[in-house]
C-alpha cells in the first residue's frame, strides 16, 4: 500500500511541475500575442529556426501564436483533470489505510484481551 501512495505522490509532483512548465509557456506566449496585437503590416517578424531568424507574415505568427495557446490551454486542463483523479484517487487510498489500521489496532487490543 505505502508502494502505491509513493507511486501516486511521485507521478502526483511530476504533473504539478508539468503543469508550472505550461503556465509558464502560456504566460510567455499570452506577452507574444499582446506584442503581435501591437504591430501593423509595416513591421517585420521574425521567428528562430535553430539558429537562423527567418522573416515570418504577421498574420501567419498571430496564428501560430493562437495555436500554441490553445495547446497550451488544452494541456494545462488535462493536467488539472490527472490532478483531480490522482488526489481522488489518493484519498481513497487514505481511507482503506486508515481501515486497515483501525482493524490492526482493533485486532491487537483483543489479542491483548485473551492473553
Amino acid at each position: 500500500m505505502n508502494r502505491v501512495l509513493a507511486r501516486c505522490f511521485c507521478y502526483v509532483s511530476k504533473s504539478m511541475s508539468a503543469r508550472q512548465k505550461l503556465e509558464a509557456q502560456l504566460t510567455e506566449n499570452n506577452i507574444v500575442k499582446e506584442e503581435l496585437t501591437m504591430l501593423d503590416s509595416q513591421n517585420t517578424v521574425y521567428k528562430l529556426i535553430g539558429p537562423v531568424l527567418v522573416k515570418q507574415d504577421l498574420d501567419e505568427a498571430k496564428a501560430t501564436v493562437s495555436k500554441r495557446l490553445e495547446y497550451i490551454n488544452g494541456e494545462i486542463q488535462r493536467y488539472e483533470t490527472v490532478l483531480k483523479e490522482m488526489e481522488r484517487k489518493s484519498e481513497q487510498h487514505r481511507e482503506v489505510l486508515s481501515s486497515l489500521q483501525q482493524e490492526y489496532q482493533r485486532a491487537q487490543g483483543q489479542a491483548v484481551g485473551k492473553a
